[in-house]
């Protein structure tokens, strides 16, 4: 199974400009210009970009086993006939000691991975760090015992629409392959991806089995990991969609630094977009910049002075469009220091200075539940400020929240989803994870659950 992510609506935007230029920059002049060749920069950096084969076993599960009826009659089989399920895609060598950064997405479930280098030499690889919100994992080669082939970090907040740009990876399994274009648009929000939303987009040929691949720049350095491309038919239509580097350099640094999971600055504030009402409410020619929505108790945000509809435009002086915007330049900050947020209130701006520091996790006391109910198979937790940024709740929600869902458990067949906040069953109210723990053992025929799902009350009944 080849991996890619492909978007399937068409996606209008406003491109944002990015800062000034960091190299020179030229049209071709002449016939001589344009017969110049990309073989110099492909030849550097291509044997820094990898192949990356995933594979998982799976059940061949017969559909007839869910009948109660056929199970009565004729039992259920105690071994299942398994199946290898094979994914491929591409990576990045972003380490000497066999560091390679690809897609969550390529390596998702797999039970073994293998890297395989552009000299056809294949490696056993681990799994070091999994970050499903930049949709990001890192690898390393087992048992590496040579120095291998890397790619340099570009400042990715220094490109410019217009520069050119070479995208290297294995589409359709075919081999490695180079596509070269330019860069279509900077800071691309609401596509859908991943949590960050902030994408370089590009005409270079993108296709399935690129994911995780590299686009370079003219200096052949890393710009940014091909993730998805927009397409009806499966194949490149000139929309592909980059991770900025600036964010690949995070997440790598997490991993370097032996941590399980990406640590990201906190703010400790919901935002949200500025519409063209709220932007005539609040007298503005464009609807441009991040409305503060809600803060957190002891939050950052609140100990530097935000309050409630301050509209933040700008951070470290890089102006803020939307949320998305904010979000991206937020959480590629060094955490340590602090960062200088401006704000519009009344009127007036103002510059706050913002604690770059993680949320608190403290509390979290994740559990899988394995009583009888409609829940059985969920793992929850309770929602710490750091559950709440993770999962875009709002810091104040009370309840216990389902953070993951095993594949075939009856909670993920039932339509329960990884966000759900539980808030009671059976009118017992739900305040941590230990009453929901008690609340699942009690056998009952109807089970009458509340949900919260996207800020919506849902009130569930199911049978026993």
């Amino acid at each position: 199974m080849i991996v890619v992510r492909i978007l399937t609506a068409l996606l209008v935007f406003t491109a944002a400009t990015a800062p000034a230029m960091s190299q020179d920059r030229r049209v071709p002049t002449s016939p001589a210009d344009i017969r110049l060749s990309y073989a110099p920069i492909v030849q550097r950096v291509q044997p820094a970009v990898v192949n990356v084969y995933a594979a998982k076993v799976v059940q061949n599960r017969n559909p007839l086993l869910d009948d109660p009826i056929f199970r009565r009659f004729f039992g259920v089989p105690g071994q299942q006939p398994e199946q290898m399920q094979r994914s491929l895609g591409s990576g990045v060598m972003v380490d000497s000691s066999g560091l390679v950064v690809t897609n969550s997405h390529v390596i998702e479930g797999a039970d073994q991975v293998k890297i395989s280098l552009s000299d056809k030499r294949e490696f056993e690889a681990e799994i070091v760090l999994k970050d499903n919100r930049t949709d990001l994992a890192v690898l390393r080669i087992k048992d590496g015992k040579e120095k291998f082939p890397t790619l340099d970090f570009a400042n990715s907040d220094e490109l410019l629409v217009g520069d050119v740009v070479l995208a290297i990876g294995n589409p359709f399994g075919v081999g490695q392959t180079v596509t070269h274009g330019i860069i279509s648009a900077l800071a691309r929000t609401q596509v859908g991806i991943t949590d960050y939303q902030f994408f370089i987009q590009t005409d270079a040929a993108i296709n399935p089995g690129n994911s995780g691949g590299a686009l370079v720049d003219m200096t052949g350095r890393l710009a940014g990991v091909n993730t998805a491309i927009f397409s009806r038919s499966g194949g490149s239509q000139g929309i592909g969609f980059a991770i900025p580097a600036n964010m690949v350099r995070v997440v790598v640094a997490s991993a370097k630094s032996g941590g399980k999971a990406v640590k990201r600055p906190w703010l400790g504030a919901r935002l949200q977009a500025v519409t063209p009402e709220i932007a005539e409410t609040l007298g503005l020619r464009i609807p441009s910049g991040a409305l503060v929505a809600n803060i957190a108790a002891n939050s950052p945000a609140a100990r530097a002075g935000l309050k409630l509809s301050d509209l933040i435009v700008a951070i470290d002086g890089q102006t803020v469009d939307d949320p998305n915007g904010f979000d991206y330049r937020f959480a590629t900050r060094p955490l340590g220091g602090s960062a200088q947020i401006d704000v519009q209130r009344a009127g007036k701006v103002m510059k706050l200075t913002v604690a770059l520091e993680t949320a608190p996790d403290t509390g979290r006391n994740e559990i899988v539940l394995t009583s009888r109910s409609p829940l059985q198979g969920a793992k929850v937790a309770n929602i710490s400020p750091a559950v709440a940024d993770e999962l875009r709740l709002d810091a104040d929600t009370e309840g216990v929240v389902v953070i993951d869902l095993g594949e075939g458990t009856t909670a993920a067949s039932v339509g329960f989803q990884k966000g759900d906040v539980i808030r009671a069953i059976n009118n017992q109210k739900i305040a941590k994870t230990s009453d929901l723990e008690k609340a699942t053992r009690e056998a009952a025929r109807i089970w009458r659950i509340v949900v919260v799902r996207g800020g919506q009350q849902i009130n569930v009944t199911l049978g026993g």
